[in-house]
């Protein structure tokens, strides 16, 4: 059992019959009233999105998701194919079921595969990838003061915020969870 007050990202548990994953959430505190935990969860089998409160009480039981570690390999129209890394199966997921952390994932990236009794929900890539800057505007001097940023595409073709100094073809650190630069490779 899982009480609200425990909430996470990335936590899933079951619900009036269905299990759901934790997207966001908010622990409030009121200056008048009791506390509650504001919520964005998905439901990992049909996908919907929902937004609730919950009292920090109220417990539900936790739904054993199964991580397992796969390499993804190529896509075409709207599968991608991930490999079993120990029995070399593989796998075809809809891109549907992805998510946004995937556009920083290239070909050969080991990944984990999210399944709950058998029926594949999602991807939860490595916290920290490093991929190579393939377009930005050019960097210039002065205003360093202000940590201004610059949209930047990398490798994969995602689009992110990198600071002016980052030039095309330098190697940067990115956290997958929030899409943000981390630091030059």
């Amino acid at each position: 059992m899982i009480s609200a007050g425990d909430f996470r990202n990335g936590v899933t548990f079951e619900m009036d019959g269905n299990v759901v994953q934790i997207i966001e959430f908010q622990h409030v505190k009121p200056g008048k009233g009791a506390a509650f935990v504001r919520t964005k969860f998905r439901n990992v089998i049909t996908g919907a999105v929902v937004e609730r409160s919950f009292n920090p009480t109220d417990k539900y039981p936790t739904a054993f998701v199964e991580r397992k570690d796969m390499q993804y390999l190529y896509s075409e129209d709207d599968l991608y194919y991930f490999m079993d890394t120990e029995s070399y199966e593989q796998i075809p997921i809809d891109k549907s079921k992805l998510g946004v952390s995937f556009s920083f994932v290239k070909e050969n990236m080991e990944v984990k595969v999210l399944s709950y009794k058998g029926n594949v929900f999602g991807i939860e890539p490595p916290f920290f990838v490093e991929l190579e800057i393939t377009q930005t505007d050019p960097g210039f001097k002065g205003d360093t003061a202000t940590n201004a940023t610059k949209p930047a595409v990398v490798e994969t073709g995602a689009e992110i915020r990198v600071p002016l100094f980052i030039e095309e073809g330098d190697k940067v650190r990115i956290d997958t969870r929030t899409g943000e630069y981390m630091e030059r490779a």
